[in-house]
């Protein structure tokens, strides 16, 4: 997740616990108002003032961070430059052009043995164009069973 989401989730979650406790002591207040005889000597009035300010304190920690990620952390994904497949195109062969096209009329997404039988080209000229592609950094081919997926880097548009 981006920091500044998670930032903005921990202030709100910190928000959430300071409104429990507030609700918390003010239910414990009126019980100790009800059966305290000492008035504000009694015990129950320090244990409550403990536990109210270390909430506080934590509450306000938690914020802190929160408010660390939201306005001083960036993202460190850097938007990457999209490169046109007219440009592409241009630098490659014309059996890789027509490999590529199959490749993205499949969704940048295809088996390596479908490219063979969309192609009518043979399994080795397949494996060299695709090694030439993969070696240019246009695709990237993942092994699933007896083939291979070949796959469309996201840096071209």
């Amino acid at each position: 997740m981006k920091n500044k989401i998670v930032g903005y989730m921990i202030i709100g979650i910190s928000l959430i616990i300071g409104f429990i406790t507030y609700s918390f002591n003010k239910a414990l207040s009126e019980i100790v108002n009800t059966n305290c005889s000492h008035g504000s000597d009694c015990v129950m009035w320090e244990s409550i003032n403990f536990q109210t300010n270390t909430s506080l304190i934590l509450m306000i920690a938690v914020i802190l961070v929160g408010a660390y990620l939201v306005f001083f952390t960036e993202d460190k994904k850097k938007p990457r430059n999209k490169i046109k497949y007219s440009e592409l195109r241009k630098k490659l062969s014309e059996d890789e052009n027509l490999v590529l096209s199959k490749i993205v009329e499949s969704d940048g997404t295809i088996f390596q043995s479908e490219l063979v039988e969309k192609t009518d080209f043979n399994k080795v000229k397949i494996t060299r164009i695709l090694d030439s592609l993969e070696g240019k950094g246009v695709i990237t081919r993942k092994r699933r069973g007896m083939t291979n997926v070949v796959i469309l880097n996201s840096k071209y548009d």
